[in-house]
């Protein structure tokens, strides 16, 4: 009636059951090992996370120093040049603008525009060198 015998049909389906419970448990196995290294996987980006909020928070506070204190410098430097200039010079007098003194006057106005042009050009790239130097410093 049956091709093989009762005790081969048993010993096959003992064979199934144990390669299906070998399967199960490497599986099982495997499973939990992934899990684990999710955890740490998470673990190890919530400590990242924290330290690069940290790193940000330096660099913002760095970045404002060196802002508010190249916006004083940059003031400072706009009076110098703003006070020493030839039209708010209260001692100079006036010039008409039909007498042969007026080119001069213009020349040292625009020399003293270009020299404020240059300090300010300077000020910028002493002040970005600084912000660089110090940003790098950051660890």
């Amino acid at each position: 009636m049956f091709p093989l015998s009762v005790i081969d049909y048993v010993k096959v389906g003992l064979c199934i059951l144990l390669l299906g419970g070998s399967w199960y448990l490497g599986y099982r196995f495997e499973h939990l090992r992934f899990t684990k290294f999710q955890d740490e996987v998470q673990q190890q980006a919530a400590v990242q996370e924290a330290k690069v909020e940290a790193l940000n928070k330096q660099h913002q506070l760095v970045t404002k120093g060196i802002q508010d204190e190249y916006e004083a410098k940059l003031a400072a430097v706009r009076n110098y040049y703003k006070s020493t200039s030839v039209w708010n010079n209260p001692s100079s007098s006036k010039v008409s603008g039909l007498s042969p003194t007026s080119q001069l006057a213009d020349a040292i106005a625009s020399y003293n525009g270009l020299a404020l042009r240059c300090s300010e050009t300077t000020l910028q790239l002493v002040e970005l060198q600084k912000w660089i130097n110090e940003q790098v410093g950051i660890k």
